[in-house]
């Protein structure tokens, strides 16, 4: 049927709640599967026999799958529909989850990490898309903000779950685990969630259209999506490196890392939603550049520590909090107002921006670990140069960029 015809399409219906569970169990299969292993990282550093930076090459390779993830399961859905790529996608993930557990070395599960990041992304980028498809208007917002609360629930969770199975049976417990869930969310996904993208309105390419050609063209819009990834930067090296770092200032036993580990992600979230609330009270892109400013602020202050040899579980700790706690103002802010940006096109900023997302934190994971075991000063160096880089990258948006205020 061509796009000029003059049949109506029929509405689109709200997802039933059983849908919408279904939608948030997989947008929530990306963040556990980047955060549960977290409190094992040194662990499984020692099994398999590598390094600091070895393990965290395998959050790396995940990142690096859910940027690739992002970038082309959108289009692939466009072209084939939603209900068999997100299927195939699923079972892949949970195979993927599997052959993490069972990896014999390093190289082996940094493969494996890359496929379960790119099939496990389907959950966000075709869920979404399964969302849009169903409802609009209040509809909508409400199906895409339980799959938001999801996204922000899972960190916090991630590392309490994971460190009572590494505890109880080893970090490989956790991939099995993984496993699992990605298998019910594929048998949930087959019962609960039907084809939403009739034959007619599917499209016949996978080349990028002028869409995502003119937002990169538009440096209101860029300023703010760099700021955004600069910001995950930062907090993939606080991920990378604190696993190990917090071992040597709270001694070997799982529980205090993976507690230190949740609080801090629960500190990011809280500032987050207070952020969304005191927005409209301040000019567009101010909470971002205070966060920015505080994160800088806090990795000056770590690095200071580290390297006069002043650092202990007292300062350490607060400092952590804080920083972490900032990037709930900067992350925030900044994808408002870069989304914003594009009213008419926010699912393909949205992919970009989570693709650009996903490949700095790719890079700033390993980098936070170039110290070894005792990778504070690295990971304060990172976090501070992605906070340097995040304030200039601002100071490119006009002043009036994204919102208007009331």
């Amino acid at each position: 049927m061509s796009a000029t015809s003059t049949v109506t399409a029929p509405a689109p219906r709200a997802p039933s709640r059983s849908p919408a569970a279904v939608l948030g169990l997989l947008a929530a299969l990306v963040p556990l599967g980047g955060d549960m292993y977290l409190p094992g990282l040194a662990p499984l550093a020692r099994d398999l026999r590598t390094g600091v930076l070895g393990a965290q090459l395998t959050l790396s390779a995940f990142f690096l799958g859910v940027a690739a993830g992002h970038f082309v399961l959108g289009r692939l859905s466009d072209r084939y529909g939603r209900r068999g790529p997100l299927l195939t996608c699923l079972a892949v993930s949970a195979l993927a989850a599997a052959a993490c557990a069972l990896a014999p070395h390093v190289a082996a599960l940094a493969g494996a990490r890359f496929v379960q990041g790119l099939a496990g992304a389907a959950g966000v980028v075709i869920g979404r898309a399964v969302v849009s498809d169903l409802a609009r208007g209040r509809r909508s917002a409400r199906a895409f903000s339980a799959m938001m609360w999801t996204i922000a629930a899972a960190p916090i969770a991630a590392p309490v779950l994971g460190g009572v199975l590494i505890a109880a049976a080893g970090w490989r417990a956790v991939f099995a685990a993984l496993a699992v869930l990605g298998l019910l969310a594929f048998l949930a996904a087959l019962i609960a969630l039907p084809e939403t993208l009739p034959l007619h309105a599917r499209t016949v390419t996978f080349l990028p259209g002028p869409t995502g050609r003119s937002l990169l063209r538009d440096r209101d819009q860029v300023a703010p999506a760099v700021a955004f990834a600069l910001g995950f930067g930062a907090l993939a090296a606080y991920l990378a490196a604190a696993p190990f770092f917090l071992r040597d200032l709270l001694g070997p036993h799982i529980a205090p890392v993976a507690a230190t580990l949740t609080l801090n992600a629960l500190a990011l979230v809280l500032v987050a939603a207070a952020g969304a609330r005191l927005a409209y009270r301040f000019p567009p892109l101010w909470p971002a550049r205070a966060g920015l400013a505080v994160l800088l602020v806090c990795a000056g202050l770590l690095g200071a520590a580290a390297a006069t040899g002043g650092l202990n579980a007292g300062v350490c700790l607060p400092l952590l909090l804080l920083a972490v706690a900032s990037l709930g103002l900067v992350l925030g802010d900044t994808s408002a107002v870069a989304l914003a940006r594009a009213p008419r096109a926010a699912g393909v900023a949205a992919a970009l921006m989570a693709s650009l997302q996903f490949v700095i934190g790719a890079a700033t994971a390993p980098l936070a670990g170039l110290g070894g075991a005792r990778a504070v000063l690295p990971a304060a160096a990172v976090m501070g140069a992605c906070a340097v880089l995040g304030l200039l990258a601002l100071t490119a948006a006009e002043p009036h960029a994204g919102r208007d205020h009331p």
